[in-house]
């Protein structure tokens, strides 16, 4: 396994163009390989409309120029959302992503498969559960793996709490229903605690793996505070059992990017080192 992180950790808010080598050149600073990076690192919405080829172009070149790859590119949209409109547009946006994503150096991309909140595609909705949800994703992920098979790429999910696709359970269950070997799956074992089982997470964590172990393209490395939509807190300063966590991870034969997310800018240089003393590089 190699550790990466997200290159929007690194992103200077208040610059509405930033230019692209300033985060890759932190991301290599910090003697790391991978990166996740977002459409935000070249002004531009996560989710665009175009991209420059010329951008693209820097960006690939940008990467190789500091020893670095991209093990991911967000392609994060509401999936779920009850307007079709919006899952519409999304789709679309995602195909200008898809096709150019092995210009950028990558073949995964990843989603987010929604709630039924219109505020935030993060946000948990009573309505999450319903089979018109499910009906609504699923149809939504069968339009993203018709690109995906076009530009010869593999989408990645991720179950969190928050959404559709909020338990390992429910992610397996897509997996068999799509059947698909363009879909894969994001692994973050701080997203998976419903209220109240934080304190079963080795019990959670390890039927998470036994579902999902197979399947996983890419690890998230963040924590948490506590249980049901946790948000964001940096790798090691949480309640995740991390030792068991990466156990599992080695134990089910993943050796792709471990991605740091969820931290500032100032707490990268620890998070590295705290991934790095379970032997990860």
């Amino acid at each position: 396994m190699e550790i990466g992180i997200f290159a929007t950790t690194f992103l200077n808010e208040n610059d509405p163009a930033p230019p692209v080598d300033a985060p890759l050149d932190q991301v290599a600073g910090l003697g790391i390989a991978a990166v996740s990076y977002d459409a935000l690192c070249l002004g531009l919405p996560s989710m665009p409309d175009a991209i420059d080829p010329a951008q693209v172009a820097q960006v690939r070149d940008a990467l190789a120029g500091r020893g670095l790859r991209m093990a991911s590119l967000s392609a994060t949209f509401n999936m779920a959302h009850p307007d079709p409109a919006v899952r519409e547009t999304g789709l679309r946006q995602l195909e200008v992503l898809a096709a150019n994503a092995h210009a950028f150096g990558t073949e995964l991309l990843t989603l987010c498969t929604g709630t039924r909140s219109t505020e935030s595609m993060w946000r948990f909705h009573p309505d999450n559960g319903a089979e018109e949800a499910w009906a609504d994703m699923r149809a939504t992920m069968e339009g993203a793996l018709l690109i995906a098979e076009e530009y010869d790429i593999r989408l990645g999910i991720e179950p969190e709490v928050a959404n559709v696709v909020s338990l390992p359970s429910k992610a397996r269950r897509l997996l068999d229903e799509m059947r698909s070997d363009r879909l894969t799956i994001v692994m973050d074992g701080a997203n998976i605690f419903p209220a109240g089982t934080l304190p079963r997470q080795r019990e959670i964590l390890d039927e998470a793996f036994d579902l999902l172990g197979d399947d996983i393209g890419l690890a998230h490395a963040k924590d948490l505070t506590r249980d049901g939509a946790a948000g964001n807190v940096a790798a090691g300063t949480g309640l995740l059992d991390y030792s068991h966590y990466i156990h599992l991870l080695r134990q089910s034969g993943f050796d792709g990017a471990v991605v740091l997310h969820g931290l500032s800018a100032a707490q990268a240089p620890g998070c590295v080192a705290f991934l790095k003393s379970f032997n990860i590089s």
